[in-house]
Order: C-alpha cells, then sequence, then structure tokens
C-alpha cells in the first residue's frame, strides 16, 4: 500500500512550516526568512516572537487547512510552542482523517478564500501530471508546499514520479543563479514567472535535461524565448486556480493549453468547465479568467473577470490599492496599474494631492510609510508618482503613465 503523503516526515514539516511562515508575514505585513532552515526545536514563541493572539491565528489556519477539526485534536496546537510539536499534532490528525484539505487563494485583499479539495481529486492530477515529467529525478521547489500548486508539484508529484524525500530541495534560500551551477539532468524545477524572470537573466546556460514548470501567473513569451535559450529543455506552463487545482498544460508558449485528462468544456456555458470526478459523476467550476477554446480540448487564456493582476504568483486588486491610498488624509485621488513590461513587474501609483501640498518629497515618503503599513508587500506600489491630475486619454479615460516626469 502506498504510504500517505505525510510520510516521510519532511514534506509534513515543510507544509506547516510554509503555512506558518505566511500566516505570520501576512499579519504582519513582513516577510520571515529562512523557512527552509527551521528545525523541530524552532519554538514558535522564543524564535518567531508568537504572541497569544498569534498563536490562535496560526493554529486555526493550519486546524482549517489538514481538517484537524475532524479529528478533535486541534486544541493541542494551542498548548504546543515547538515546530516539531506542531507536525506530530498534524500528523495525528491526519491519521484520523486526510479525505480534504483546504487551500486558501493567493489573493491580497485581506481575506483570501478558502478552498475545499477531496485529497482523491488532487491524486487524480498528479497521476496525469506524472505522465508529462516522467524520467525526473530530482525535484527543485522555489515554491511553498502550503499553497495548492505547491503542494502538486512539490508533495504529491514526487511520490508519484518515484523520486526520494531527500531528493526534494527548496530553492529559496538560493538565488536562481544556482541553477546554472546546482542543477542536474534529471532535474524538475518548480518556479512562478518571477522566478524564471530572474533566471532568463542570471543563467547564460542550463545543464542538459532540465525541465520547469510555471504556474500562478502567465509567463510572459519574452522570458519563455530566453530560457529556451538558455538550454532549457522545456518550460511546461500549467493554467489553474486555487479553486480548481490544476486544468490544462502547455510544452512551449508557441502552443495553446491542452485541458487535462478529466477535464472538459462546459458547451451550455463558455465561463465554466465540468470535472469528471474519482468517484464518478460531474463538477461544475466557474472560472477566473476567460477561456478562449482552440479546438475541441485547448484553449488560450484570456482577461481576468475580476480585475486581478498577478505580482509575484500573488492575485493583487488595483482597485483595492486604489481606495487604500485615497483614504489618506492628503490624497485627493489616485490611480494604480500594473507596470508595463519595460518598468518592471510591480504595481505603480498616480497620485493627485489635496489643497497645495502638491508634489512634495515629504508627502511622497508619507505615502510610501502608509501603504507599507496598510498594505501586503505584493500590493505596495514601488513607484508613486505625483501630480496635479490624474493622466486622461482625450476621451476622457485614464491614461497610462511614465514612473518619472
Amino acid at each position: 500500500m502506498t504510504r500517505p503523503w505525510w510520510e516521510p516526515r519532511a514534506a509534513l514539516r515543510r507544509f506547516v512550516a510554509d503555512l506558518l511562515a505566511d500566516e505570520l508575514a501576512r499579519h504582519r505585513r513582513a516577510s520571515l526568512p529562512h523557512v527552509q532552515l527551521w528545525s523541530d526545536a524552532l519554538r514558535l514563541d522564543a524564535d518567531l516572537g508568537v504572541d497569544s493572539l498569534e498563536l490562535v491565528t496560526v493554529a486555526t489556519a493550519l486546524a482549517e487547512a489538514l481538517h484537524l477539526h475532524a479529528s478533535g485534536i486541534e486544541d493541542y496546537l494551542l498548548a504546543r510552542r515547538t515546530l516539531g510539536e506542531w507536525v506530530d499534532i498534524a500528523r495525528t490528525g491526519l491519521e484520523r482523517f486526510s479525505e480534504t484539505l483546504t487551500f486558501r487563494t493567493s489573493g491580497s485583499t485581506g481575506t483570501p478564500k478558502p478552498c475545499l479539495h477531496p485529497l482523491a481529486g488532487l491524486h487524480q492530477e498528479t497521476r496525469h501530471l506524472a505522465t508529462l515529467f516522467a524520467g525526473r529525478r530530482r525535484v527543485l521547489a522555489a515554491v511553498p508546499a502550503h499553497h495548492i500548486y505547491g503542494f502538486l508539484f512539490t508533495v504529491l508529484l514526487p511520490r508519484e514520479l518515484g523520486v526520494p524525500a531527500d531528493a526534494v530541495q527548496d530553492l529559496r534560500g538560493s538565488t536562481p543563479a544556482w541553477l546554472a551551477r546546482g542543477a542536474q539532468p534529471g532535474d524538475l524545477v518548480i518556479g512562478h514567472p518571477e522566478f524564471w524572470r530572474a533566471v532568463a537573466r542570471t543563467v547564460p546556460a542550463l545543464p542538459p535535461d532540465v525541465v520547469g514548470v510555471t504556474s500562478t501567473a502567465p509567463c510572459p513569451d519574452e522570458v519563455a524565448r530566453q530560457l529556451r535559450d538558455a538550454r532549457l529543455a522545456r518550460l511546461v506552463q500549467v493554467y489553474g486556480a486555487s479553486e480548481t487545482a490544476g486544468i490544462g498544460a502547455r510544452q512551449s508558449h508557441e502552443e495553446a493549453y491542452e485541458l487535462f485528462p478529466h477535464w472538459r468544456f462546459d458547451g451550455a456555458n463558455p465561463h465554466w468547465l465540468l470535472r469528471t470526478l474519482p468517484e464518478g459523476g460531474e463538477q461544475a467550476a466557474a472560472l477566473p479568467d476567460a477561456l478562449i477554446p482552440a479546438g475541441e480540448r485547448h484553449f488560450r487564456v484570456g482577461a481576468r473577470h475580476d480585475d486581478a493582476v498577478q505580482v509575484g504568483g500573488i492575485n493583487v486588486f488595483p482597485a483595492r490599492v486604489r481606495e487604500v491610498l485615497r483614504r489618506h488624509p492628503a490624497v485627493e485621488d489616485a490611480a494604480v496599474r500594473l507596470m508595463r513590461p519595460e518598468e518592471g513587474t510591480r504595481l505603480k501609483a498616480f497620485v493627485v494631492a489635496k489643497g497645495a501640498q502638491g508634489a512634495s518629497p515629504a508627502l511622497l515618503a508619507e505615502l510610501q510609510r502608509w501603504v507599507d503599513r496598510e498594505l501586503t508587500t505584493p500590493e505596495r506600489p514601488k513607484a508613486i508618482r505625483l501630480g496635479e491630475a490624474l493622466p486622461l486619454t482625450p476621451s476622457g479615460k485614464l491614461a497610462d503613465w511614465n514612473l518619472h516626469d
């Protein structure tokens, strides 16, 4: 019988540590470095500074993710203070109930949405993924294990491929340039568009037979071309969402995506797909993006339905960031949008000040402190320009602006 996913222990510890670090970072609005170095002995109170209120928050998040309430063991988290003890509690809970997991959307809105996934459905997907990546001998991951993309590719997929636990390596403690000397033939590298952009900039050539995977956001075609020039054997682009898990993949940026075998188009509604469930029957799923059919089982990705943009693999909403800026007492109006590709990969803002304050350096510094306090890291505009009026087109619509005058 195949061992459950939480064995060996390293996979579960990575899941728990990543969830803990992400939850604390989101509430503190600051990252916790070196999560990949955390040991069982790490103390939540003494080493991470977790207070009583934060303890309840992170314990609730872990209990929700692993459905520890189904085993009645979640309260033990509040009585334990080391990472190793939390991993032990999680394992005991999973031994009693493991049929369902909950992942949260990566949206940076303060209230990520919980998405329930039967474990059988996740195994259904990874069995197919294993056919796309047969022969891989190591998995190198630049993504966290508690997000659905990371869980599928760094926890479940290695087991399907027969990759041993000690051959799953965390890349987040190294720069992407490490791949030039550290990657080996047969490696499968799991990343996101920003990671691959950095690889394209810093790695002139990769060893032969290294395959990459990217998801969480569209990967720019130019980045894919640069990686091909750097001798990456393949860059497989996966399309999906926290609500649906993976839906389709393409082997090249020049191709359309192909639906995974358990998905099909709903002929009656172009905004929905139908999934064949492992136990039989079908389930409909709404999509965050418009899919443009390119054949019976192929599609291209159109515009999002919710106006979100991707920053570092996280969904952020420029409209929300604009409202946060407009709440500042010195701000009359603001506009926020994603930078142009040649400008960068973060948000930028144009701000109109109230009264006679104008484009003063003091106001600019105050606005920077404001967004640092009120917004998460992916939401924070990295370039704020001040002006007397928002830039408009001749027809009165918001126009783009340069980062500087």
